[in-house]
């Protein structure tokens, strides 16, 4: 899967997780956090999509890699390859 299509897939889990929120203008650099308004309930409830949906496993130590959509897409794209 393309990095671009692993973004694809986190915005979708991101729309799911959190309807009322405008995802057109999400910045790649910055901190979701700091953009949506995502408590740490939501966080793991994106953590247990990609899990539920893909089958990817995120252990705690690396949370801290999915804090913005650039990250995700580094820390995810070998996670869906394989």
């Amino acid at each position: 899967m393309s990095p671009l299509e692993v973004r694809q897939k986190v915005v979708e889990i991101i729309a799911h997780i959190a309807p009322d929120e405008d995802l057109t203008s999400l910045k790649d650099d910055v901190a979701l956090r700091e953009q949506l308004e995502l408590d740490s309930m939501d966080f793991l409830d994106i953590v247990m999509e990609l899990r539920k949906k893909h089958k990817v496993e995120v252990p705690p130590e690396d949370y801290p890699k999915l804090a913005t959509l650039n990250s995700c897409v580094e820390y995810l794209t070998p996670k869906f390859i394989s």
